[in-house]
């Protein structure tokens, strides 16, 4: 009979040819267990998605209430349901900045596709400015923001219109004009290796599009949900975006995205024409409902004020020959090797010691922390020396950086 293992590589499609093939048994707050009883401490969060962690109990309790009460009825939009409705409300009050209407679907992915729909209609433009070395998801118009030439191109032709701008670059801000529909860009630049805004960057990114009529879309579908030691990173750089995207911890481990917008700019979608954008599972009552379980306890919880401390315990540990830079936001940190040489080594040496920790994909030379927020000083200081551990084992095979 097969293993579970040759089913799934003969049946589930894969994203590339180089899976890890966890086998997974079960899983229960900062940790994931393999099915042949091995315990992994996840500093991860499946790229930041479980930020309180796996199974957390109120987001568990909300999932069965739900699945108990109704699932889904109607296509969104059609009918009034509680958990949407309490979400909504809730996020807009946690916002406080005119960010009052909010369009529920399943991704991030999905919440970019709508964004720039909302921007061209709204705007009656269709250019769009992205960053290079941004990630926006994987759909033809998600993809068509990317700037890597070797990527897109096997999926050629990309929406028209896109052009791109460099992260914290002030001298591109000049492409930004009065025929820029929107400037979609991460609050931190995620996928090029954890790139922080530099010099008020982003306000003087709000500020141009003011001059010239441009709608802002930030992507918060990493960073948000206390990720940077805020709810949103635009709360801590001071900012406010005409659109907001949302998605990963927003769910608490399930599928959700949305976004965000002024309730006027939101109404664009609802007419001319009516049906402007549509979704049959977004919203989906039981994923929502874990939603506001998560925003729930991120407000009532002490995580997000304790990830500050949290990423000054990870910066004080990790000090190695073989580490030339960290840099982060939060509990949102990349870790640069000396040499890009060593960057598979290592992360396989870590997952093998129980440690799960991830590349970038944009950056060869970093890899990826990004632990639930729930995580523990302890648990921090046993996951790091892991990787100090795996970092000498390189050290003393004497690797040709």
């Amino acid at each position: 009979m097969s293993s579970i293992r040759n089913l799934y590589l003969s049946h589930v499609a894969q994203t590339s040819e180089m899976s890890m093939c966890l086998e997974v048994s079960h899983a229960s707050g900062v940790y994931i267990y393999g099915s042949d009883g091995k315990k992994y401490l996840d500093f991860n969060s499946g790229i930041a998605v479980s930020s309180l962690g796996h199974c957390y109990p109120d987001v568990v309790d909300a999932v069965k209430h739900q699945v108990e009460t109704y699932m889904h009825t109607m296509v969104y939009g059609e009918h009034i349901q509680a958990p949407q409705v309490e979400y909504a409300a809730l996020l807009s009050k946690v916002l406080n900045n005119g960010l009052d209407s909010v369009y529920f679907v399943n991704s991030g992915t999905e919440a970019v596709e709508a964004a720039l729909k909302l921007a061209r209609k709204v705007t009656g433009r269709h250019e769009i400015i992205s960053c290079a070395g941004a990630y926006h998801g994987s759909t033809i118009a998600a993809e068509s923001l990317r700037s890597d030439y070797e990527f897109t191109r096997h999926f050629f032709p990309t929406i028209p219109g896109v052009s791109h701008i460099r992260f914290n670059h002030f001298d591109d801000l000049h492409k930004i004009t009065d025929k820029t529909a929107c400037v979609i860009l991460e609050p931190v630049q995620a996928e090029g290796g954890i790139i922080p805004p530099e010099n008020d960057y982003l306000t003087r990114v709000r500020e141009r599009c003011d001059v010239t009529g441009t709608l802002l879309i930030l992507d918060e579908i990493q960073t948000g949900f206390g990720r940077t030691g805020f709810m949103f990173a635009h709360q801590k750089y001071e900012i406010t975006p005409d659109i907001l995207l949302i998605a990963k911890g927003m769910g608490g481990g399930m599928p959700i995205g949305a976004l965000v917008a002024n309730i006027s700019l939101m109404s664009a979608l609802a007419k001319n024409p009516a049906l402007g954008h549509i979704t049959t599972f977004g919203g989906h009552p039981v994923c929502v409902a874990a939603a506001l379980a998560t925003l729930k306890a991120l407000i009532d919880k002490p995580f997000i004020n304790e990830v500050i401390q949290k990423e000054r315990l990870l910066k004080t540990i990790l000090v190695h020959p073989f580490i030339k830079e960290i840099r982060s936001s939060g509990l949102f940190m990349a870790i640069t090797l000396k040499s890009n040489k060593l960057l598979t080594p290592l992360i396989d040496k870590v997952i093998s010691k129980g440690v799960l920790i991830d590349y970038f994909l944009f950056d060869d030379a970093s890899f990826r922390i990004a632990p639930p927020l729930i995580i523990t000083p302890d648990q921090i200081r046993d996951g790091a020396m892991v990787i100090l551990a795996a970092l000498d084992e390189l050290m003393a095979e004497d690797i040709k950086l």
